[in-house]
Parts: structure tokens; C-alpha cells; sequence
């Protein structure tokens, strides 16, 4: 099970912190991702972390976001700074995708197997 938090509504350069909260799974092993889905837009890819730490970004984010996890918690986190209207989304927790973030699916959404119910992020 994957839970979100901290989404919520700020004006354009201000920083959130959202939080996934992983249970009843053991995910070490895989990619696990922050998805997010604009109102009539597909499910896009914003970062993937995998076991060893790695990490990547999709462009729209990359140095302004930041994928982290504790894995002691089992809890994954995504710190957004510099916040931008287009990033108005419900922002969801994914996990169970590929092995390492080196891989080309690594952001790609139809690779992930379980999905938290998400979190809305409005900047404006």
C-alpha cells in the first residue's frame, strides 16, 4: 500500500515537500517514481529513484525537484522547489518498476505495479 501527503495549494515559487508512505510491500530492489496527471493530460513521469540512490528527472523538473527515500521509514519523498503553475497536478506515489533508473522506463508510467490514490499539488 502507498499513501501520499503533503500536496496542497501555494503560489508560483514557493516549495512543498510530499511524502509517499510504503506498507505491505517490500520495494527495495525497483525504481519507485513521483508520477503526475494534469486535468485532460496523460500520467508523465517526474522522477524515479532506485535501490542504489540513483536517480532521474524528467526535463520539466530536473533542479527544482528532488526524489529522496528513508528507507528505514519506508517512505518516499519528493522536495519541490521553485514552484510553477504547470505544475498543477495530482502528483501520485508509484512503485515496483525497473531495476535501476538507467533504464529507458524508468519514468514510464505503464512499467510501475503499484500506485498510491495520489495528492493534489495546485500552484497559483
Amino acid at each position: 500500500q502507498l499513501v501520499e501527503s503533503g500536496g496542497g495549494l501555494v503560489q508560483p515559487g514557493a516549495s512543498l515537500r510530499l511524502s509517499c508512505a510504503a506498507s505491505g510491500y517490500t520495494y527495495s530492489g525497483y525504481c519507485m517514481g513521483w508520477f503526475r496527471q494534469a486535468p485532460g493530460k496523460a500520467r508523465e513521469g517526474a522522477a524515479a529513484i532506485d535501490s542504489d540512490g540513483s536517480t532521474s528527472y524528467a526535463d520539466s523538473v530536473k533542479g527544482r525537484f528532488t526524489i529522496s527515500k528513508d528507507n528505514a521509514k519506508f517512505t518516499l519523498y519528493l522536495q519541490m522547489n521553485s514552484l510553477k503553475p504547470e505544475d498543477s497536478a495530482m502528483y501520485y506515489c508509484a512503485a515496483d518498476g525497473p531495476r535501476t533508473v538507467a533504464a529507458v522506463t524508468s519514468l514510464n508510467a505503464q512499467v510501475y505495479n503499484y500506485w498510491g490514490q495520489g495528492t493534489q499539488v495546485t500552484v497559483s
